[in-house]
């Protein structure tokens, strides 16, 4: 977690890197959640809270406000707390044998990283206390009609299929992305009309700024725009 926390650090201090894609090495795991045998002394002392529970809820948070589109490729088993990575990211494409689960309950405890919120507010709350009841595992086909990915593709096509959102992402304007991504993930919580709010100044925000004049004037002239950052 610590070293995501740097890498995610140093990425959004870098105006070079435009879109993130989070995936797992090999092809077994995207992540298949906390290390039990790690975890289990961390309780012992009663140090969960600290040690456990607020630098994975700090994570998922991180993740889910970045300022750059964050896309998950997983190429796996994404258990526990790499569903919950999962479900803090923006967007998703998954390897056809990718499978999900929530398997907390059987270690007699609730998902602590920001999946008992998440996941009701993604695909409803009686398909998430479906699978955070029972930890069985679903599979990419599945979890796609759920809408927890937004795509299921061959797995020696996922990191391409991952890099072709990624570049039609970031032939937009830097600042149109941002906005766009932090207007979205406020706006879930609250309100239509506070929503709304959120979305006008957004909208406001990026009124004065060359890509809004470039995009106007590419629009008009019938040539591609030619946005800051590319």
């Amino acid at each position: 977690m610590a070293a995501l926390h740097a890498a995610l650090d140093a990425i959004e201090a870098d105006p070079g890197v435009r879109a993130v894609i989070l995936t797992g090495a090999g092809h077994r795991a995207f992540s298949a959640g906390a290390d039990i045998h790690a975890f289990a002394p961390i309780i012992a002392r009663g140090e969960a809270m600290q040690g456990f529970v607020r630098p994975g809820q700090a994570l998922t948070a991180r993740i889910e406000a970045f300022p750059k589109p964050v896309i998950c490729a997983v190429n796996g088993l994404a258990y526990g707390g790499g569903c919950e990575v999962l479900e803090a990211a923006p967007l998703a494409v998954a390897a056809a044998h990718a499978t999900f689960a929530k398997p907390e309950i059987k270690l007699g405890f609730p998902p602590p990283f920001g999946g008992t919120q998440r996941l009701a507010r993604l695909i409803g709350r009686k398909r998430a206390l479906a699978m955070i009841l029972s930890g069985a595992p679903i599979a990419a086909d599945e979890a796609l009609a759920l809408g927890l990915v937004n795509r299921v593709v061959a797995p020696d096509a996922l990191l391409d299929a991952a890099m072709a959102m990624a570049a039609g992402i970031i032939a937009h304007a830097p600042a149109a992305v941002a906005a766009s991504l932090a207007a979205v993930t406020r706006g879930l919580n609250l309100s239509i009309a506070e929503g709304l709010a959120v979305e006008a100044a957004a909208f406001g925000s990026l009124l004065h700024t060359a890509d809004l004049r470039e995009g106007i004037a590419a629009f008009r002239e019938r040539r591609p725009p030619q946005f800051s950052g590319r």
